[in-house]
């Protein structure tokens, strides 16, 4: 594919037409897709007050909204023009029903299980301030809590693999042993309580 150009005083300019890359190709949705999208989502709804199904739709399907520029401003245009052009050569995704019914179930799940989650963390991070544990690191525990009690189609081993290669990653580079050390123990934990319930084919252990 040809990227427009056009010449101005003796120099090749490239012309910004509106995503233009993406135009022409697609990316097919996989889970191990929809749970990195998880990630993103919970971790930009940290420390925003953009609404989750704001963040959800602007991460899972590219519907972003822009800012006009003029302070007094009320369209709840979160970003500008030019802070998506980075983000022109994103190629979109295709996503089955089952990908995008899996991410709202976990995102939800977090939710409610978030502050479980925290006191899990804090419980066994004893030596460690809440403060000082990497953000992401608390969100992939967090969607490892939900999918561990919530999600009851999903594999404990799946679970426990996926969220500690998101870690090694994305987060520190000692995130992936940290998560592996934690999970370890609070998988251990919600068995003795009896929290963990696995249903189907190969899933009951």
């Amino acid at each position: 594919m040809g990227i427009p150009v056009s010449k101005k005083n003796d120099k090749i300019e490239v012309v910004r037409d509106e995503f233009p890359i993406s135009k022409e190709r697609t990316k097919k949705g996989t889970r191990r897709l929809a749970r990195e999208k998880v990630l993103q989502v919970l971790a930009a709804s940290a420390n925003s007050d953009v609404s989750l199904d704001e963040i959800f739709q602007h991460v899972f399907f590219r519907d972003f909204t822009f800012d006009s520029g003029t302070p007094d401003d009320d369209s709840g245009r979160v970003l500008r023009p030019d802070e998506v052009f980075e983000l022109e050569a994103d190629t979109p995704i295709l996503w089955t029903e089952e990908d995008t019914e899996y991410a709202v179930s976990v995102i939800r799940a977090a939710g409610r299980v978030r502050d479980e989650s925290n006191s899990r963390i804090e419980a066994h991070s004893k030596n460690w301030d809440m403060e000082r544990i990497a953000l992401l690191d608390r969100v992939l525990i967090n969607v490892a809590v939900a999918e561990l009690t919530e999600c009851s189609e999903i594999p404990v081993k799946v679970t426990i693999n996926e969220v500690i290669e998101l870690a090694k990653r994305y987060s520190t580079d000692k995130s992936g042993k940290f998560i592996n050390g934690l999970l370890d123990t609070i998988n251990s934990d919600l068995r003795k309580e009896n929290r963990i319930k696995k249903t189907g084919r190969g899933l009951v252990e």
